[in-house]
C-alpha cells in the first residue's frame, strides 16, 4: 500500500521462466535464458545497459526517449557509466534513490539531464522500478535488485518485464508522484544533497506514502 509492489500472474511465458530459474536454482538445470525475466548474475546488468543504449539510440534517431530507476542503491560502474552517457546524449535520466547514490547530477558536460531524488517516510520501501521509454512503447520491470556489486554479481535478483498497460501507467504514476514538485523529497545535485519537505509558505509537501495509502484505501472502497 506504500507503494511496494508485486505481480500475481499466470502468464505461460512468466510461469516458465520462473520454473527455469528455480530448476537452475536446484541445481537441475544450467539455464540462463530467460523470455521475460533479467536474472542476476547473468543478465541484469548487461539487460540495463542495453537498454539505456537503445533510448541513447532513439534520442539520437528522434524518437521518445527517457530513463527512470527506483532503487534502495546505486553504486555500480557500469551502468553509472551508461547513465553518464546518456546524460551526455541528451537522454532525460530520472533516478529515485532511497539511499546510496554514487551518481552525481547537474555537472556540466557529464550529467546535466540527470535528476535524483530521495523519499524518506514512515514505511522502508523495498520496491525497484524501471522504466525506458522504448520510442513510445515503455519496456517497464519490477523486480528485487539493487544496482550493487552484491546485487548485480553475487546473488540472484529477478527484473519481470511488465507488458498490461495498466501495470506500466501505474508505474508511471509512481515516478510522476514521486518528482513532482509538491512532493516532499530530498534532492542531489552535485554538491550534495538539499531537502525540499516545505512549500513556499513554510507548509510541508505532500507525503507519498500517506498520499498512496489514501489513495489505494480509496480505490479498494470503489471496488468493493
Amino acid at each position: 500500500m506504500y507503494e511496494d509492489v508485486g505481480l500475481l500472474t499466470s502468464n505461460a511465458v512468466i510461469t516458465e521462466d520462473v520454473a527455469k530459474l528455480f530448476n537452475h536454482l536446484s541445481g537441475m538445470s544450467q539455464e540462463t535464458n530467460y523470455r521475460r525475466l533479467l536474472v542476476a548474475p547473468h543478465s541484469i546488468r548487461t539487460g540495463l545497459i542495453s537498454s539505456i543504449h537503445r533510448e541513447i539510440a532513439n534520442h539520437q534517431a528522434g524518437l521518445s526517449s527517457g530513463i527512470r530507476i527506483k532503487v534502495n542503491s546505486i553504486v555500480d560502474e557500469a551502468i553509472i557509466d551508461a547513465l553518464y552517457r546518456a546524460s551526455q546524449a541528451g537522454v532525460r535520466v530520472d533516478l529515485w534513490v532511497r539511499g546510496i547514490c554514487a551518481v552525481r547530477p547537474g555537472v556540466p558536460d557529464l550529467s546535466e539531464n540527470i535528476r535524483v531524488r530521495s523519499i524518506l517516510g514512515r514505511f522502508l520501501e523495498h520496491s525497484r522500478l524501471y522504466w525506458f521509454a522504448n520510442a513510445g512503447s515503455p519496456q517497464v520491470g519490477i523486480g528485487s535488485a539493487d544496482l550493487m556489486h552484491r546485487n548485480l554479481d553475487r546473488r540472484v535478483e529477478t527484473i519481470v518485464g511488465l507488458t498490461h498497460p495498466a501495470h506500466i501507467a501505474q508505474i508511471e504514476h509512481f515516478f510522476d508522484l514521486a518528482f513532482a514538485p509538491g512532493t516532499a523529497s530530498w534532492w542531489l545535485n552535485s554538491t550534495g544533497w538539499n531537502q525540499h519537505t516545505l512549500d513556499s509558505d513554510g507548509e510541508p509537501l505532500m507525503d507519498l506514502q500517506d498520499h498512496l495509502i489514501t489513495q489505494m484505501g480509496q480505490r479498494r472502497a470503489v471496488e468493493r
